[in-house]
């Protein structure tokens, strides 16, 4: 195996009521746990979603509410899920944009207080995009030589995301090995939170990347429109981006 390991990574996809991150939860979450020595620990788990799975949701996931209807919710399993996860860095397909801020919300609706700061991430799609520009199906025949028959369902699309990356450190002999290049080479940004709303730039400041003050430094923003701090607070953002505006704002106070 040419992917050289320090601790453990976790793979991981979502199957989820849509795709609203601040209101839609997850119906379905597999994990692919590679330890450094290639020992492969897999666990799949449906999860009820306190909400009705709109039907265009289960047409994609083929998830009913009847499906979830006595599984465990978000809440029961969270701290588990947090203990399977701590210590590890975290990869997926697309999972950069998606599915890590939604987990997210889910670990703070759940009130367990998982740090995602202290992990790597490995997003497979944006490795793909860079070196051939398609989806994740066509990634795995690509890649593999084999067809994703199960797609959309979370335990295969997981196993084949990690079989992917795999396949990808073979074929590119220029793809580091290491999780922490491979981190930077997975990201489009050097995001301040999860969602991307902040980014760092070259010299380190916090960048709004987003609205009417994109490309401006928040610090800048934040003492010259103080209102837009509480627009930040009362508004659709995910509680990740909020802290990491709040922690700008502290700083800027002492």
């Amino acid at each position: 195996m040419k992917l050289k390991l320090n601790r453990p990574i976790v793979f991981f996809d979502l199957e989820t009521t849509g795709t609203n991150i601040n209101t839609d939860r997850i119906v379905e979450i597999s994990l692919v746990k590679l330890m450094p020595n290639g020992e492969i620990k897999a666990k799949t788990r449906r999860v009820n979603p306190e909400m009705h799975i709109p039907e265009e949701a289960t047409a994609v996931h083929h998830i009913t509410d009847a499906d979830v209807a006595s599984e465990p919710t978000f809440r029961q399993i969270a701290h588990s899920l947090s203990q399977i996860m701590a210590g590890c860095d975290i990869a997926g397909f697309n999972s950069n944009r998606f599915d890590i801020p939604l987990l997210d919300q889910e670990f703070v609706r759940a009130k367990v207080d998982f740090d995602f700061s202290k992990a790597r991430f490995i997003d497979v799609q944006t490795i793909y995009h860079k070196k051939e520009p398609r989806t994740l199906v066509a990634a795995y025949r690509y890649y593999c030589g084999k067809d994703l028959t199960e797609a959309h369902s979370a335990q295969a699309d997981t196993m084949a995301t990690m079989e992917v990356l795999l396949a990808q450190l073979e074929k590119y002999d220029d793809l580091p090995c290491d999780v922490q290049a491979l981190s930077e080479y997975a990201c489009n940004n050097r995001n301040v939170d999860l969602m991307g709303r902040l980014i760092f730039d070259d010299n380190g400041r916090e960048i709004i990347n987003f609205g009417k003050y994109k490309g401006q430094p928040a610090e800048e923003v934040l003492a010259r429109d103080p209102g837009y701090y509480s627009w930040i607070l009362n508004g659709d953002f995910a509680q990740n981006t909020k802290n990491a505006f709040t922690r700008i704002r502290l700083r800027m106070k002492k």
